[in-house]
């Protein structure tokens, strides 16, 4: 009986980890975007809107959805709220990843999240890869993406986990530094995940 390998991918903002997702795909690699699919279930999931609800009241949730401003007034600048926010959210995506997962008919399958080791999703994956970038480059990148100021994009590299911190915890490491080619980084990588005598 051949045993899936789930992997999880992540990374800084600007660090490349979405291109690398995307190679994946290309390989034949299904990848669950962790963000995209938090968006939805905050919308669709019974289990969060009930315990969103019960917290914030009613208001939260407007006849479009998921009433984003307010939420984002009630944990601004406030870890407490984030943790209560996050405990409620987490848990689902965690489920809802693990029941994708498991439809998945290839060798390998993979999740994409910027908090990976922060949300515990690295807890439902067997390998970890972390997409590296200097800050430097991560910042230019972000800058000219999100059309953000270097001051607001500094800002939200210093709300994630440090790279440093990262690097200790993630199990692979994959440079997308403008100096080393990414596609072979990313064969090599598969390639050893599906090697029958490779322990990760």
């Amino acid at each position: 009986m051949n045993i899936m390998i789930k992997i999880g991918i992540t990374g800084g903002i600007g660090s490349g980890k979405s291109v690398v997702a995307t190679l994946f795909r290309l390989f034949g690699v299904p990848v669950y975007i962790a963000d995209e699919e938090s968006k939805q279930l905050t919308n669709q999931s019974e289990t969060i809107r009930k315990r969103l609800i019960a917290h914030y009241g009613e208001a939260i949730y407007t006849p479009e959805g998921l009433n984003k401003p307010l939420l984002a007034a009630k944990i601004f600048q406030d870890p407490a709220q984030l943790r209560i926010v996050n405990g409620i959210i987490h848990p689902e995506v965690k489920r809802h990843f693990e029941a994708w997962a498991a439809k998945q008919t290839t060798p390998l399958c993979a999740i994409e999240s910027a908090i990976l080791f922060e949300s515990g999703f690295d807890k439902v994956v067997d390998t970890s890869l972390m997409v590296y970038a200097p800050k430097a480059l991560r910042i230019e990148r972000a800058t000219a993406r999100d059309a953000a100021s270097r001051e607001a994009i500094q800002r939200r590299i210093e709300s994630q986990m440090a790279d440093e911190e990262k690097r200790k915890l993630a199990d692979h490491l994959i440079y997308n530094d403008d100096q080393q080619p990414l596609i072979p980084q990313v064969t090599a990588f598969l390639a050893r995940l599906l090697d029958k005598g490779n322990t990760f």
